[in-house]
């Protein structure tokens, strides 16, 4: 099966309002800013897609990527580790004025409940936050001699995420650190679409370097050279 979209709108036409949407990046690391683009652009013209959960490592800096969704008013709920970061005005603005729910879980948590969600595991055991406010009202075990909080899995309508070279059927590499949480995300999400820097035929991918299988993914386009969030808060870029 062909996943190859050409049309960068065509692939993010079915985030609709309501969803939940996990994005890929570590920071600016892995960042599908052109996807994220692409919705905000749709959202300016339409008022859709609005509402969205957005499930990411942070909450976005400066006035690209994330925060461009924040500042345009399409976000309802941030489920982050790090809310507050270099430059996260967008967020703190919306949060203080009550205007956005945030869920922060742990940065490892956050990767376990994602993992969790693309393995069909319904909740596990961490020791990571007992005894403080993140824990209140979960469940908690004594496993050995030592407490653990009960965290269940997270799941998503969607992942937008970032590869580096992906084939026609959706197998996928990453460069580097860019990979960080999107193959996770690529598990856990009923509908994933990838923006790839580069797109061959079948077979072009050595499959013992294939990191998230086509299985996991549903619709590719290709973005030849992707925007750096990092480069685009230097020169003060906005979406």
């Amino acid at each position: 099966m062909n996943k190859i979209q050409t049309d960068i709108d065509e692939a993010v036409a079915g985030i609709e309002d309501g969803m939940s949407v996990m994005i890929g990046g570590f920071g600016g690391s892995g960042a599908p800013i052109e996807l994220i683009d692409a919705l905000i652009d749709r959202y300016k013209r339409t008022g859709s897609p609005g509402n969205l959960a957005i499930i990411n490592n942070n909450a976005g800096n400066g006035a690209v990527g994330i925060a461009a969704m924040i500042y345009a008013g399409m976000v309802a709920k941030v489920v982050c580790s790090f809310p507050r970061s270099t430059d996260s005005r967008a967020f703190t603005e919306r949060y203080l004025a009550g205007e956005i729910e945030l869920e922060l879980v742990p940065q490892g948590t956050l990767a376990e409940r994602i993992r969790a969600g693309g393995s069909g595991i319904p909740a596990f055991y961490t020791p990571t936050s007992y005894g403080t406010q993140l824990a209140e009202g979960k469940p908690v075990a004594e496993f050995d001699g030592r407490h653990y909080v009960q965290e269940r899995w997270l799941k998503a309508d969607v992942a937008i995420i970032k590869a580096e070279i992906a084939d026609a059927k959706g197998n996928l590499t990453y460069n580097k650190a860019a990979r960080n949480f999107a193959p996770l995300m690529a598990m856990a999400a009923e509908t994933t679409i990838v923006q790839a820097s580069r797109i061959v035929d079948p077979g072009g991918i050595d499959p013992e370097h294939v990191v998230t299988p086509g299985i996991f993914v549903d619709a590719i386009v290709e973005v030849a050279e992707p925007a750096q969030e990092e480069a685009l808060l230097r020169a003060g870029a906005q979406s």
